[in-house]
C-alpha cells in the first residue's frame, strides 16, 4: 500500500470527517485527485476548498506536476558536478558550465497523452513547451532531439499517429528556426494505444547569465507576454497527463494548439528582454498554465502572489477565473519585473508586436490570491498548494521476472533463410532501418552550427566563437528494460554516453524522460524503482550528473494489454574541446583495419541474444538474460575518446541494436565502401543468430589506418580494454570469410533506406544504379520478404 510522506497532515475531527463532502467522485476523477488526497487538502486548509482552489490543487497535486510516485526516487540520482550552475530540479532546466564564458541548459520532456489524442498538435506543442523551458533560463535554443515510440507499423492507428507526430515535430521545429539534429524511433505493439513523444532541447547561455524563475522582492510585478489565453488545454496536466483514458474525442479539448510563428517571435523578444535590468525572473506557462507558472514562481521567491485574471489578455469571451488559471494555451511566458523603470520592457514587446500585460504582483507572506474583477476567488497558501503528497512503495519482484531473466535463447534451426538474407532482413526492420525519410523533413542545418546531424551516433553542434562543440544523443531500449529494469536502464545511460563518446566528446551531464504505466500497480512500481536505481548507478559510474528530466506515468488505457513497455529515455550531452577532431561512424579508407573495442571475440556470446532485436524478430520473444559491466563500459568509452583526441582512428560506431553485423553494415553503407569480416571461427549451426546479432554491451566498432594499428592496440592493452581485429575495409560488398555471406553494399543500402517505408506500407521504388543487377537483387529480397 502506498504510504504518504512529506509534511504530516493533521487528522480531521470526527465531526469534520463525517460531514458530507460537496465534491463528487466524478469531479475528483476529472482532476485526477483521490478522495484521500481531497480529504488531506481539507485538513490542511481547515475548510473545504472553493471551486477554483480545487482546480488549482488538482493541477499542482497531479502526477504530472507533483511527481507523487517518483520524487522520492528521483532524489537518489547523482546531481553534483563542478560544472553545475543550477541545482537540479530547482528551475525549468538544468544548467552546466562549458567554459569560455558559456553555459548550456537542457532538458527532456514528454507529450505522450496529447499526442495519442491529437498527434499533430500534441507533438508540435511538445516541441514548443520544451523550447520555452530552455528559453526561461535565458538560453538560446540551439538543438532539438526526439525519442518516439509507436505500435506495429502495419496498423492503421500507428500510421495515423506516426504521420501526425512527424508532421507536428517538423512543422513546429522548422518554423521556430531550431535545428532538429537527432533522436530515435522504435515500433513495438504495446505502444499501439499510447505512443511516446519525448523531446529534448539544448540551449546556449552567453556570459553564463542564467535567469531564475523567481521574483526578487515584494512589489515585483507579474507580467504575461505572448499569445492570448483561450480555453484550450484545460485539465491537460491533471485530467489528461495524470490518469489513464479511453475516449480520444472526450479528451481532445484538453490538447493545446500551437502557433510556431508566435513562438519564434517570443524567443527573440524574451532573449532581448532578459538583458534588461528590470527583468528579474522568467517562467514558461506550460503544464497547468498560469497556475503552475505563477505558484511555482512564488514558491521559489519565498513570497505570495496576487493575480487578477481580468488583466490576462483573452482570445475568447466570457472566460471565468477557473478557465483562465487552468488554460494551457501555448506561447506564453511569465516575467517577474521590477515595479519601477520598466518602460523599456513594454516598448520592447510592442516592437515585437506581442501582447504584454501586468496581471499581478508578488507580496510578503505565503498566500496565492486569485481575483476576478477585484473579487477574491481563491486564497490558499503556497506551501500547501506546492506540497503534493509523495508515495513510497516496496513492491515485490514480479513472478515472471526471474524466469524471463534466466531464459537463455535460442536455436536457429527453424529460420528459413540464409545468413546473408538474415542480415538484410535485420536491416529492413523498422527499428533498425534508416530514418532518413523522417529526418529529411526536419531542418537540421538552420543556425548553421550543425557539424553532424541525424543518422549518426550523436549529433554535433559547434559553439560559435570557440573551437568547442557539443555532442548529444537520446537513447532507450524498452525491450531490455522489460527484461531487467535495472540493467536495461543502466544500459540506456551507457548507450547515450557511448554515442557521445563515439564522436569524441566527453559526457558532462544527463537528462531523463521516464515513461511508464500506472504507478499504482505493483509491477509498474517495481519497474520504476529498479529503473531509477539503474540510472543512478550508471550515472555514478560514469561521473555525470542527472541535471533535469521528466516523468510521464499512466501511459495505458483500462486494459493491461494497453500498458506500454517501461521506457526510460536518457539524453546525454558531451563536450568536444576541438570540433575538428569529431569523427563519425562511416568507414573511410580502403585498407583500414576494423577493430572491436570492448571484446576479445568477433562473434557474440549466447548472453548477447537476450531481449535482442533478433530474438524479437525471429522468435517473437522479448525476454532473456541481459547484463552490463559498468566499469568496462567506462573504460571502453574513455579509450575511444582518447583515440579520437589523438587522431588515431578514422571512424567509431556504437555496437548496440542488431549487434555486430548491423554495426558493420551501417558503417559500410554510410561510408559507401565494403568490408571483409574475418570471423576466425565458423558460425555455429544453431547459434549463428546470436553470434551475428547479439547485443552484448560495451562494444565500439572502430577503423584505423594499418600504420597506426600498433599504436591503437598498445593503448588498449595499457588501459586493459579487450579488443579484437574484426576485418578490413575494402571492396564494394559486405563479406564474411568462411561463410557464404557476400552482400553488395548498394543492395544493403537500398533495403536499409526503404525498410521503414516498406513496414509502413508506403510505395517503395529501388533506384537503379549503372549495374541494374544490384537493383534487381534488392527488389527480389523485398519480394521474398512479402512471400514469407
Amino acid at each position: 500500500m502506498a504510504i504518504p510522506f512529506g509534511k504530516p497532515w493533521p487528522k480531521r475531527s470526527q465531526a469534520a470527517a463525517s460531514r458530507m463532502s460537496p465534491v463528487s467522485d466524478a469531479i475528483l476523477d476529472e482532476i485526477a485527485l483521490t478522495r484521500a488526497e481531497y480529504e488531506a487538502i481539507v485538513d490542511r486548509l481547515g475548510r473545504e476548498p472553493g471551486p477554483l482552489e480545487l482546480g488549482l490543487f488538482g493541477a499542482l497535486w497531479s502526477e504530472h506536476c507533483g511527481y507523487k510516485h517518483t520524487k522520492a526516487l528521483l532524489r537518489t540520482l547523482p546531481n553534483t558536478s563542478d560544472r553545475l550552475l543550477v541545482e537540479p530540479g530547482a528551475e525549468n532546466a538544468g544548467v552546466v558550465d562549458i567554459g569560455d564564458g558559456y553555459a548550456i541548459a537542457f532538458k527532456i520532456e514528454s507529450h505522450n497523452h496529447p499526442s495519442a489524442v491529437e498527434p499533430v498538435q500534441g507533438a508540435a506543442t511538445g516541441v514548443g513547451g520544451i523550447v520555452r523551458d530552455i528559453l526561461a533560463m535565458g538560453a538560446r535554443p540551439v538543438a532539438l532531439l526526439n525519442s518516439l515510440r509507436f505500435g506495429n507499423p502495419d496498423s492503421e492507428r500507428t500510421r495515423h499517429l506516426f504521420s501526425g507526430v512527424i508532421e507536428g515535430i517538423s512543422a513546429y521545429g522548422n518554423c521556430i528556426g531550431v535545428p532538429n539534429v537527432g533522436g530515435e524511433i522504435e515500433f513495438h505493439e504495446p505502444y499501439e494505444s499510447n505512443p511516446l513523444v519525448n523531446v529534448m532541447c539544448v540551449g546556449i547561455i552567453e556570459g553564463r547569465h542564467v535567469i531564475s524563475a523567481k521574483a526578487e522582492a515584494p512589489g515585483d510585478l507579474l507580467v504575461i507576454v505572448g499569445a492570448k489565453t483561450g480555453r484550450d488545454g484545460i485539465h491537460g496536466a491533471s485530467g489528461l497527463a495524470s490518469r489513464t483514458f479511453n475516449d480520444d474525442a472526450e479528451m481532445r479539448p484538453a490538447v493545446q494548439v500551437g502557433n510556431p510563428f508566435m513562438e519564434k517571435v517570443l524567443i527573440e523578444a524574451c532573449l532581448e528582454a532578459a538583458k534588461l535590468p528590470c527583468v528579474v525572473g522568467m517562467q514558461d506557462c506550460g503544464a497547468a498554465g498560469l497556475t503552475s507558472a505563477a505558484v511555482e514562481m512564488a514558491e521559489r521567491s519565498g513570497m505570495g502572489v496576487r493575480i487578477d485574471v481580468t488583466d490576462v489578455p483573452q482570445r475568447e469571451s466570457g472566460m471565468n477565473a477557473y478557465e483562465v488559471m487552468l488554460s494551457e494555451s501555448q506561447e506564453r511566458m511569465l516575467l517577474a519585473v521590477k515595479p519601477d523603470d520598466n518602460d523599456a520592457l513594454f516598448t520592447l514587446f510592442d516592437k515585437w508586436d506581442l501582447d504584454a500585460s501586468v496581471i499581478g504582483e508578488f507580496r510578503r507572506g505565503d498566500d496565492v490570491e486569485v481575483a476576478y474583477a477585484d473579487n477574491t476567488q481563491c486564497l490558499s497558501p503556497v506551501s500547501i498548494l506546492t506540497d503534493a503528497p509523495g508515495y513510497s512503495f516496496d513492491p515485490p519482484e514480479p513472478e515472471h521476472q526471474a524466469y524471463e531473466q534466466g531464459f537463455i535463447p535460442f536455436t536457429d534451426q527453424d529460420i528459413p533463410m540464409t545468413h546473408g538474407d538474415a542480415i538484410l532482413d535485420m536491416l529492413r526492420l523498422p527499428n533498425i532501418a534508416s530514418k532518413r525519410n523522417v529526418w529529411r523533413r526536419y531542418d537540421h542545418q538552420v543556425q548553421n552550427n550543425t557539424v553532424a546531424g541525424p543518422g549518426g551516433d550523436a549529433a554535433v553542434i559547434r559553439i560559435q566563437g570557440t573551437r568547442k562543440a557539443l555532442a548529444m544523443s537520446t537513447d532507450g531500449n524498452s525491450r531490455w528494460v522489460r527484461a531487467n529494469p535495472f540493467v536495461g536502464s543502466a544500459a540506456a545511460v551507457a548507450e547515450a554516453c557511448r554515442n557521445v563518446s563515439c564522436v569524441g566528446a566527453t559526457p558532462i551531464a544527463l537528462t531523463d524522460g521516464l515513461n511508464f504505466g500506472n504507478p499504482e500497480i505493483p509491477m509498474v512500481q517495481y519497474q520504476l524503482q529498479e529503473s531509477i536505481a539503474g540510472i543512478r548507478d550508471a550515472a555514478t559510474a560514469f561521473g555525470v550528473p542527472v541535471i533535469s528530466g521528466n516523468a510521464s506515468l499512466y501511459n495505458e488505457s483500462d486494459s493491461e494489454d494497453s500498458r506500454i513497455l517501461p521506457t526510460p529515455i536518457v539524453g546525454a550531452v558531451g563536450l568536444l574541446d576541438d570540433v575538428t577532431k569529431a569523427i563519425g561512424p562511416a568507414f573511410q579508407n580502403e585498407g583500414d583495419r576494423i577493430l572491436l573495442l570492448g571484446s576479445d571475440a568477433v562473434w557474440d556470446t549466447p548472453a548477447g541474444g537476450g531481449a535482442s532485436e533478433a530474438l524479437q524478430r525471429f522468435h517473437k520473444m522479448t525476454m532473456g538474460n541481459i547484463a552490463i559491466d559498468l566499469e568496462l563500459e567506462a573504460s571502453v568509452q574513455a579509450l575511444c575518446r582518447e583515440l579520437i583526441d589523438s587522431r588515431l582512428i578514422n571512424s567509431a560506431h556504437d555496437c548496440s541494436t542488431g549487434g555486430l553485423m548491423v554495426a558493420v553494415a551501417e558503417s559500410c553503407m554510410m561510408g559507401g565502401i565494403g568490408a571483409v569480416i574475418d570471423g576466425q571461427e565458423p558460425l555455429l549451426e544453431t547459434g549463428w543468430l546470436w553470434q551475428l546479432f547479439g547485443e552484448t554491451q560495451s562494444r565500439i566498432l572502430v577503423s584505423v589506418d594499418e600504420l597506426r594499428l600498433l599504436d591503437v592496440t598498445k593503448l588498449a592493452d595499457a588501459q586493459r580494454v579487450p579488443w579484437v581485429e574484426v576485418g578490413v575495409v575494402c571492396g564494394d560488398s559486405i563479406r564474411v570469410e568462411n561463410e557464404e555471406i557476400s552482400i553488395p553494399v548498394y543492395v544493403a543500402e537500398q533495403i536499409w533506406q526503404k525498410g521503414l517505408d516498406y513496414a509502413l506500407g508506403n510505395d517503395i521504388a529501388v533506384a537503379e544504379p549503372e549495374d541494374a543487377t544490384q537493383a534487381r537483387l534488392a527488389c527480389e529480397f523485398f519480394n521474398r520478404t512479402e512471400q514469407n
